[in-house]
């Protein structure tokens, strides 16, 4: 507890010189009093008054300044002691104490259970048992999984238990600072309407936190320790999605200090592939992910495969597979030629997602299980080359969908998951099969081995089969660039960027003149000469600007926490114009790099 003896007012007196002296902002100054001020923080007070008896006004005002966003899918953030922008275990309380109320509010009567786990970050094991204490003194039945595992594990536990929620700990491929909660719902996918929004206000209105002590709620036995049992589960679900072909292909798996290795490294031998390389300098589980440049174990990074590609080139491996620290996206590299000492390559986010799209329906197709009823799912920011590949194979492709994986396996249980075969996202998110309802590391990394050697054994690369897909399908390069909105007022200028863009946009991108935009947050269609059309899709913050070549268009998505806007930025030549493969991708790439340079300067002129 707080020492009692602090003189708060003369604390409180000292914020108030501090913001007068602009130390700190208005906004921190009033969250830093609530904290001092309210006895639901009385445990943090201690370190508030040694902060300000140092007057470490800087670093007061970068954990108060906000309330961390409790956003769709969770709280994430930078770890600190205390703050109200900061992970701890007050916010993380909040959380887990918010989902509980919510859950008990649309189910009075009970019984609720409630699946747990965590990944290699600092904090994660404690955070979780945290959680975990505060879901038994509510009254629910706990699902842990004791020891790092992966969020599509515990999508898997919540459906596997029949739970009413779960919690992953876990901030993904954040720096080694951060810390977050994903919430899940009884579906196993995280929050949509109108649970997330319902969520977020009783995390709001959290003033009480009740907690349970961990170790004694294991021996009632109202915590079940489930490792063993869902690991072995899961694998079977795993295995269900495999397909019969080659396994002679030498691959280096990276977990990028995370914990990717006990399901990807199982799965893969067990259905048959004997020459798998852990390798060695990510293989340690481990939250600071020392080995990884920047320290950001990022997949979708090129950089994170340098070493890696050097290592490969010098043992013969022909492919180069890595996972995120929760396991659940998947990067790739594979040499350019069937030389494995020659020049390598990664695949984006776009790319992995159409071979293995492709590959998914091939060998349905092989074995006669591809029906019309099948359908893939994508997102509005996912290349349309997958679409095109599900016209030719006759099948349905859902991609007008909101970024973010919960909105693919929305469409999933909306559809009847029995016909769904495959969801991806730009993001190198990817899925097949029922068994969770989020994006899925190892999985990906199953499928990519089994098409990586089923293309060695018609003798060829994964590049050149993905030359060939172009051929097929039609030539597309897609880019995703973030342009920061710098200063105090970044957010400010970030709004203002947006209705910019809808008030005055920009005349041409790239050189292509921009017909018409696609405004979600109204559902309209605007055209060059001023008129507006109603479309079909979802209602979100993304606006779509279409240009007059076909498949050459750029979207644009501002973050709902921080002063940044995604660009995903897309081209297309249809396959009958193709005359010179090599040729006209730089031609494209060329247009993108256009598109990146019209953008920036749109963005840099708004003040």
């Amino acid at each position: 507890m707080a020492d009692t003896t602090h003189d708060i007012d003369q604390y409180k007196s000292l914020v108030d010189d501090a913001k007068a002296a602009e130390k700190i902002t208005p906004a921190a100054a009033k969250n830093l009093l609530c904290w001092l001020t309210e006895p639901k923080y009385s445990d943090y007070v201690d370190g508030i008054i040694e902060h300000i008896d140092q007057e470490k006004w800087k670093q007061l005002d970068d954990v108060f300044w906000t309330v961390i966003p409790f956003g769709t899918g969770g709280r994430r953030g930078m770890m600190y002691p205390f703050g109200s922008n900061a992970i701890n275990a007050r916010t993380m309380g909040e959380s887990a104490q918010g989902l509980a109320d919510y859950v008990k509010e649309v189910k009075p009567n009970g019984p609720w259970k409630f699946a747990i786990a965590y990944d290699t970050r600092h904090r994660s094991r404690e955070f979780a048992e945290l959680c975990s204490g505060i879901m038994v003194a509510n009254g629910f039945e706990v699902y842990f999984i004791d020891d790092y595992r992966s969020t599509p594990e515990l999508s898997y536990l919540i459906r596997y238990k029949n739970c009413d929620c779960g919690i992953m700990v876990t901030a993904s491929h954040n720096p080694p600072s951060d810390n977050a909660v994903k919430v899940y719902w009884s579906s196993g996918a995280q929050l949509i309407p109108p649970h997330d929004s319902a969520v977020i206000a009783k995390v709001e209105q959290v003033n009480e936190i009740t907690v349970a002590d961990f170790d004694q709620a294991v021996a009632d036995k109202k915590i079940h320790i489930v490792t063993e049992e869902t690991d072995k589960a899961f694998l079977n679900e795993h295995l269900k999605q495999s397909f019969d072909g080659p396994r002679d292909i030498k691959v280096i798996y990276s977990p990028l200090h995370g914990v990717g290795e006990v399901n990807v490294r199982t799965l893969l031998e067990k259905v048959g592939f004997e020459s798998v390389e852990i390798y060695q300098p990510h293989r340690e589980p481990n939250g600071d992910f020392p080995n990884v440049p920047g320290h950001v174990s990022n997949p979708e990074n090129a950089a994170i495969f340098d070493a890696i590609i050097e290592h490969a080139q010098g043992n013969g491996s022909e492919l180069i597979l890595a996972t995120d620290p929760d396991c659940d996206r998947l990067g790739a590299a594979a040499p350019v030629t069937t030389d494995p000492t020659g020049p390598w390559a990664t695949f984006n986010g776009n790319q992995l997602g159409v071979l293995l799209g492709d590959f998914v329906m091939e060998k349905r197709k092989a074995a006669g299980t591809l029906k019309p009823e099948n359908y893939i799912v994508t997102t509005l920011v996912t290349t349309l080359m997958l679409k095109r590949a599900c016209d030719a194979y006759g099948i349905k492709c859902h991609y007008e969908n909101l970024v973010g994986f919960k909105w693919i396996c929305s469409v999933m249980d909306d559809e009847g998951p029995e016909d769904f075969i495959f969801g991806t996202e730009e993001s190198h998110g990817y899925l097949v099969g029922q068994y969770c309802r989020d994006k899925d590391g190892a999985v990906a990394c199953m499928l990519m081995t089994q098409l990586a050697a089923e293309v060695k054994a018609k003798g060829m690369s994964l590049h050149e089969h993905m030359d060939q897909l172009y051929a097929k399908y039609g030539l597309h390069c897609e880019r995703l660039i973030n342009i920061q909105m710098k200063g105090s007022d970044g957010m400010k200028r970030m709004e203002k960027l947006m209705q910019t863009f809808r008030t005055d946009p920009p005349k041409s991108l790239g050189g292509l003149e921009v017909q018409s935009i696609r405004d979600y947050s109204v559902l309209k269609r605007k055209l060059a000469d001023g008129s507006a059309e109603e479309i079909e899709g979802p209602v979100g913050n993304l606006l779509m600007f279409d240009t007059s070549v076909e498949g050459n268009y750029v979207a644009a998505r501002p973050s709902g926490t921080e002063p940044k806007v995604k660009f995903y930025m897309f081209t297309y030549m249809p396959a009958e114009e193709i005359t010179d493969l090599a040729a006209d991708k730089k031609k494209l790439q060329q247009r993108l790099d256009a598109y990146a340079k019209d953008m920036q300067e749109f963005a840099d002129s708004i003040e």
